[in-house]
């Protein structure tokens, strides 16, 4: 059966290069943990993660263990890491699908642990330490001198036990400010638990921090700095950048562009969108002035116009706020959005548009002709951020590579 005209194209060439480009940027021997979860930002994990792969990327980052065993079953060769850690009844899980796992608190090492035993086999833990943005990880002040709490996890980590220390994380929750003051103080916080650590006797092989902003901002040397100096291997986590926009900077550097890391110019430069969202035109037609468009009326004709049905709503992502305040593309020229949008479908005003008919392409997010529709676009006019709308973006939206 022919799917309803609404769906996503992904662009694995696109990916491929971007990915490839990002590569380019490391400091020598820093690696790259591609981040798929959420379904790879609503790209389609099942396009992205292969394709991840076989352009090279040996790391994959999951938000669930749900998420891993996915990643696992598309990658099989793959490193997989629980970025929000196991819940707990899911530590058999992460053994049998040969996961690795953020954990932060004693509750979690206790099922990684218990797991572990029963499996016979040890279980890789990255630890995360909280440098200030208070979500996850064992905070700065249990590895204060006077708190013995972080003494107590590390203690875990004993030539007895199968818990084994693979890695050491944080997030940085401010790589897009100009002046970098946040990503420096972050960073110091991170060296005073990475000496702990080494002073407990714990080598970890993996150091891993920063997401795109880090990466395109120029932020990678720093951190292979920094473990090179506790014999650790780098790695940095990209998500948005992957899927081809670049990460926006706060404003200060806009005024002298010569105050932007090269990284950044070419990232704007280079980085390709790997989604297009597309639909349909489903009917035309004419209406008279005072006529009403959709549900509560918010849109009045003030002169006979000629509407366009497009099969796309609110569940497939197309955000209601919309409705009244932005455009999509058809036939290459902007089509308004009249009216509020409903659940399955919205309505463009074609009355410009010459010869528009049903079966029609229309652009949701993309370039058709000369005119194009970002993520940012999408996220300005409803007061979101990328992130939000490749996400929201419904499951029954088809994706297809292309």
């Amino acid at each position: 059966m022919t799917s309803r005209p609404c769906w996503v194209e992904i662009n694995t060439r696109a990916l491929e290069d971007n990915y490839r480009f990002l590569l380019s940027l490391d400091a020598p021997h820093l690696e790259l943990m591609v981040v798929v979860k959420v379904d790879a930002y609503g790209h389609s994990i099942e396009i992205c993660a292969p394709v991840l792969a076989h352009a090279g990327a040996r790391w994959l980052g999951v938000a669930t263990v749900e998420e891993g065993i996915t990643a696992r079953a598309l990658c099989p060769e793959a490193k997989v890491l629980v970025l929000c850690g196991a819940f707990p009844g899911q530590g058999a899980a992460v053994m049998e699908h040969r996961l690795s796992a953020v954990a932060w608190q004693p509750w979690q090492l206790d099922e990684l642990e218990g797991a572990a035993r029963t499996a016979g086999v040890p279980v890789p833990v990255h630890l995360e330490i909280d440098t200030g943005m208070s979500r996850q990880g064992i905070s700065p002040e249990d590895f204060s001198a006077e708190s013995g709490q972080a003494d107590a996890l590390l203690a875990r980590f004993h030539p007895e036990s199968p818990l084994r220390l693979e890695g050491v994380m944080s997030h940085l929750f401010a790589a897009d400010e100009a002046d970098g003051r946040v990503t420096a103080a972050q960073l110091a916080l991170l060296e005073e638990a990475l000496a702990r650590i080494e002073a407990a006797g714990l080598h970890p092989e993996w150091l891993h921090v920063g997401n795109s902003a880090a990466l395109v901002g120029g932020q990678a040397e720093r951190i292979a700095a920094l473990a090179a100096r506790y014999g650790m291997k780098a790695m940095l986590r990209p998500g948005l950048a992957l899927y081809g926009v670049t990460p926006r900077f706060d404003p200060d550097f806009e005024p002298s562009k010569s105050q932007e890391p090269a990284s950044l110019a070419a990232a704007r430069a280079r980085l390709q969108p790997v989604m297009a969202w597309k639909t349909s035109v489903a009917g035309v037609r004419a209406v008279p002035a005072g006529a009403v468009v959709g549900y509560n009326g918010s849109f009045v004709a003030t002169e006979p116009m000629r509407l366009a049905l497009v099969a796309a709503g609110y569940a497939d992502g197309l955000d209601r706020r919309l409705g009244n305040h932005f455009s999509l593309l058809v036939r290459g020229e902007r089509a308004p959005l009249v009216g509020n949008v409903s659940m399955d479908s919205a309505v463009v005003d074609v009355t410009e548009i010459a010869g528009v008919e049903p079966g029609d392409e229309v652009v949701i997010i993309g370039t058709q002709g000369e005119e194009s529709i970002t993520a940012y676009d999408l996220a300005d006019a409803t007061g979101m951020i990328p992130w939000e709308i490749f996400t929201r973006i419904g499951s029954r939206v088809q994706r297809i590579a292309v």
